[in-house]
């Protein structure tokens, strides 16, 4: 029960498993030891004497741009674009199921807490959260019902007990679930698709997707990547304990989440670059159970199978996606529609972030896609919801990355490129 772990947490108790590899060896530069020594201090309740994050401005001829980018989004009928919050390198959103402030990782070294305090749905303020830990690619952030809210990054996964509550002081109640280097081997540590996503599921678990840092992986890892969950989804109780590899054959995964209907695991998936302009397709999957094998690296996407792997024979029961997405626009975070401001027809569909491919012809995505899920449980076609981020020209003007649905229903969007959170808004009849 996540009740258990906050009073673990908060009793000082460092929750976690042993490293999967090696630890860095030498001493550790003076900076790094000192905020090391600050986690350890907020595991213990203690001060750590470190100085509030400055704000990061939200007026100005940033934040002017950013709006001139929004009039030229084109949008259904009714629906309306803002701008929310000014947030460097705005990657994964997390909401405070309290107060709704939102908790933003990156693929730096930060994450962003964005309060609204006077409620006129734009941020007043934006500071960096716990700024004394030392943090590395913190994409992934989730809370669980009760408020705790987890942070994943490249090698380790921490925990904070009430967050929403302690963020406004660079002091914060911390807890470790997985240490340093035992999230993956620390040989396997990549500068490729070391995003982490996570999600609480209806279990009360902490699912962790895990990419693997090739475009198609050598042979010899396939064992290694399979044991480990590296290339798959990893789930693990409240307390970090109990770790489990849930699901395999996946490449690169950096968006996921429930089913609000039947509590099934959907999730995106990048798939194989190289192989052309129009193929493979990218993927919407639907993981039922623990254990199913989603294809990688025999198919690169779809059932397109890869060059690397085309003579050997693939596992059975592989398990196919529940829609194909456009080839290599490169789909990242997603949410099921779980509010009521938007049309009927929107419930319970799912939308997607695509964050625009980098290695096509003719560039696609940096657009919103909503995927339909009809009654039997199975998505509809794929269609854009919100574009007009990439020019006719082949220019970005931001790279979407995440959606999330806030409290009153309306959609927000992370675009790392731009540096914003977005807030898309139904005023139709």
């Amino acid at each position: 029960m996540r009740s258990v772990l906050v009073a673990t947490l908060l009793a000082g108790v460092t929750l976690g498993s042993a490293p999967l590899g090696a630890q860095a060896q030498g001493a550790a530069p003076a900076e790094t030891k000192a905020k090391a020594d600050a986690l350890e201090k907020l595991q213990g309740m203690q001060s750590t004497g470190t100085a509030e994050a400055p704000e990061i401005p939200q007026t100005g001829r940033r934040a002017d741009a950013l709006r001139r980018t929004l009039a030229k989004i084109k949008l259904p009928e009714g629906f309306r674009i803002d701008l929310y919050a000014v947030v460097p390198d705005a990657r994964s959103i997390a909401v405070g199921p309290n107060a709704g402030v939102l908790f933003v990782g990156t693929r730096k070294t930060k994450v962003y807490t964005v309060t609204d305090r006077d409620k006129d749905r734009v941020a007043d303020e934006v500071r960096a959260f716990a700024p004394g830990i030392d943090f590395k690619i913190p994409n992934g952030v989730c809370f669980s019902k009760d408020g705790v809210l987890t942070i994943a990054e490249q090698n380790r996964v921490l925990s904070f007990p009430a967050a929403e509550f302690f963020y406004e002081s660079p002091d914060v109640a911390a807890g470790v679930l997985v240490k340093q280097g035992a999230l993956i081997p620390a040989a396997e540590e990549s500068y490729n698709h070391t995003a982490r996503i996570c999600r609480i599921g209806p279990d009360g678990k902490t699912y962790v997707s895990l990419g693997q840092p090739y475009n198609v992986p050598p042979a010899e890892k396939r064992d290694l990547y399979a044991r480990t969950g590296i290339g798959g989804i990893v789930r693990m109780d409240a307390d970090g304990k109990n770790r489990e590899v849930f699901a395999t054959g996946i490449r690169n995964s950096v968006g996921m989440d429930f089913s609000p209907a039947d509590k099934s695991l959907w999730f995106t998936d990048n798939q194989v670059d190289g192989m052309g302009d129009d193929t493979p397709p990218g993927e919407l999957n639907r993981a039922t159970k623990a254990g199913e094998f989603f294809g990688f690296p025999w198919f690169g996407g779809g059932a397109v199978r890869t060059v690397e792997y085309k003579d050997e024979e693939p596992p059975k029961g592989a398990v196919f996606p529940q829609a194909e997405l456009p080839p290599h626009a490169a789909d990242l975070g997603m949410a099921f529609y779980t509010g009521k401001q938007f049309p009927a027809a929107y419930r319970g569909g799912i939308f997607i972030a695509e964050h625009g491919s980098w290695n096509r012809t003719t560039p696609i995505g940096a657009r919103i896609m909503f995927v339909p899920v009809e009654k039997d449980g199975k998505a509809g076609a794929p269609v854009p919801f919100a574009e007009g981020w990439l020019t006719g020209d082949g220019e970005y003007l931001g790279r979407p990355a995440d959606v999330a649905v806030f409290l009153d229903g309306s959609l927000l969007v992370a675009d790392d490129t731009a540096g914003a959170i977005y807030r898309i808004s139904y005023e139709g009849k």
